[in-house]
């Protein structure tokens, strides 16, 4: 994982060797070399994703958005994209955020599920009428939403929602109810990291996750930043905004291509590529 980017750039070099004095341990080795199960590290899974598309965008001489977005943990990447955060701050409040999260898991045992084939007024009315935590957590593009909470309210929704009609409900492998009121612990830890981080006037807007609108303001950023944790991540209306608003090309930095995948699924018109 971005082992290609090290050995090729010297300012991807240099930025993967300061994230382990940053975070105190070898996560090059890790990425480069290391298991699955080494990678799905809760201390190393978020900084590494953010380590890789970051090495892609502050080392390309021809990146130069005109609007920035990321989806859920790809917002940080983002700011740090368009210099509202220090890369070095960028890595410290994702690792913290990491951390956090992991907490929050141990002490409320929750799940995920991805929904396909319905339309999101259902997944919301149906989620709204479960008397346990459920909610809409990614909206990551018509007909897939993702929803959050109590393991008993995933698994009464996942039955509800098939009866509905979707034509799945597949429970997630993950850690947690991320983006659901589950993850409220976790939010207040991360608002005291991010009060006390220096954020930049943005060289362009960024799109937040919360109410997919964009921002250059500060005060507003760190604010929507601290609630994208118990909120959901609004991907389909961030991309159509940002469609409505004149992007014509998406590049996505990182690992993959989901999101360009997401991306022509939001907007059929628009061209997608990665650096």
């Amino acid at each position: 994982m971005a082992k290609d980017i090290y050995e090729q750039n010297n300012k991807a070099k240099d930025l993967l060797d300061q994230a382990n004095d940053i975070l105190g341990f070898n996560i090059t080795a890790i990425m480069f070399t290391g298991t699955a199960d080494e990678l799905k590290q809760t201390k190393v899974t978020q900084p590494a994703i953010f380590l890789h598309s970051v090495a892609i965008a502050l080392t390309s001489d021809s990146f130069a958005p005109d609007m920035v977005a990321g989806h859920s943990l790809g917002e940080f990447s983002a700011l740090v994209s368009n210099r509202c955060l220090s890369f070095q701050d960028g890595l410290r409040l994702v690792y913290k955020r990491a951390m956090a999260m992991q907490k929050a898991c141990e002490t409320n045992p929750s799940t995920m599920a991805a929904i396909l084939g319905l339309d999101d007024n259902v997944v919301e009315d149906i989620c709204a009428g479960i008397d346990e935590i459920v909610v809409p957590a990614n909206y990551n593009c018509p007909g897939q939403l993702v929803i959050s909470g109590s393991i008993k309210g995933i698994d009464i929704a996942c039955e509800k929602l098939k009866a509905a009609g979707a034509k799945r409900a597949l429970p997630l492998q993950v850690g947690g109810a991320f983006h659901s009121p589950l993850m409220e612990p976790a939010r207040e830890e991360l608002a005291a990291a991010i009060e006390s981080t220096t954020f930049n006037k943005p060289s362009c807007p960024v799109y937040q996750n919360v109410n997919a609108s964009p921002s250059i303001d500060v005060n507003e950023i760190k604010k929507n930043l601290i609630a994208q944790l118990t909120a959901p991540v609004r991907w389909t209306q961030s991309v159509r905004r940002m469609t409505q608003d004149g992007a014509r090309t998406y590049i996505e930095c990182g690992p993959g291509k989901v999101l360009q995948g997401l991306v022509k699924k939001i907007s059929p018109e628009v061209e997608v590529s990665s650096l």
